[in-house]
């Protein structure tokens, strides 16, 4: 008996590192999509950093609300860099390997910041419900230790979260193969991979992802049915307009970003496509980080004020 399981233990070495197969294995579109995705994370990088910076140097934008918008321009530009640079490397590399701890490691950062954003645009509906439904108190209601505390909730939340789902899924033994089917290092085909019982861990990541992303879309329509309510209220259709004004940007970010989620993590395993999956991952790990500058440059008068005086001043 000892000399099977001994026997088994040699069969079944521990896998030390995986090989990403990513999007398309194409030479030719390989080359195509590395140009395609570079210029996209380039921008990226330069709409939120810039962000950052416009809010910093700006002192009237120095307010509860850019101040979020300045996190979650931190957290978009954080993500995506847990994932675009190392596709961008396997795109032109023959080597597409990751070591077991640096999918580890891409894994951890990843889920959390993607956590974190979940949960402080669920803070930014809040903070637009303060300000419209009650204008007089709402520099008490958002101070800045209060949005302090805000962001630092929605920043342990993600990262709490993403070490549960890491510590449960790098527990596992992945003795066989080590292709994984996809350009990072996700829940699912990782679990494909492992010679455990995952049983545990698909009902741990239905109910993680079940009670944060609903909870997080439930402050989300609260919030804005107040600010509804609110609107409606309003005697003028210049307050109606403005104050809805105010809104539309993080209305069109949450849209986007829980569609695609929800889309993506709330179904049955059953109906998973690693195919399907891996455009859908492209969306949100790649396109969203990109869109969320423009949704909120485009849309928001203060900030292409603040862009205009900075390019005056410092470029033109």
């Amino acid at each position: 008996m000892r000399h099977m399981i001994e026997i088994r233990s040699r069969n079944q070495t521990e896998v030390t590192e995986f090989l990403l197969l990513g999007l398309s294995d194409d030479p030719d579109l390989q080359g195509v999509l590395f140009a395609l995705f570079l210029s996209i994370y380039v921008a990226t990088m330069v709409g939120n950093l810039g962000i950052i910076v416009l809010i910093k140097i700006d002192l009237r934008l120095h307010t509860a609300m850019y101040f979020f918008l300045s996190s979650l321009s931190f957290v978009d530009a954080s993500y995506s860099s847990s994932v675009t640079p190392k596709m961008l490397v396997n795109l032109m590399a023959e080597n597409k390997a990751i070591s077991f701890h640096g999918c580890a490691a891409q894994f951890y950062f990843f889920g959390s910041f993607l956590g974190t954003e979940c949960f402080l645009l669920a803070m930014m509906a809040y903070d637009r419900y303060a300000a419209i439904w009650s204008p007089l108190l709402y520099p008490v209601l958002m101070s800045g230790r209060i949005c302090f505390l805000l962001i630092a909730t929605s920043f342990l939340a993600g990262f709490g979260n993403a070490t549960v789902h890491t510590g449960m899924t790098f527990r596992l033994s992945f003795c066989g193969s080590n292709r994984i089917n996809h350009f990072y290092c996700d829940s699912p085909p990782l679990l494909k991979l492992s010679c455990s019982d995952t049983q545990v861990n698909g009902i741990v990541i239905m109910a993680f992802s079940s009670f944060n992303v609903i909870s997080c879309v439930t402050i989300v329509l609260i919030s804005y049915l107040c600010i509804f309510i609110a609107i409606l209220k309003m005697p003028s259709p210049e307050g109606r307009h403005k104050a809805f004004s105010t809104c539309t940007s993080h209305l069109m970010a949450v849209t986007i970003f829980f569609g695609t989620i929800l889309f993506m993590y709330l179904r049955p395993t059953s109906s998973y496509s690693m195919e399907q999956d891996k455009v859908v991952s492209v969306f949100y790990t790649v396109i969203i980080p990109m869109l969320n500058p423009l949704i909120y440059s485009l849309k928001n008068k203060n900030v292409k004020e603040a862009l205009k005086k900075f390019l005056q001043k410092h470029i033109l």
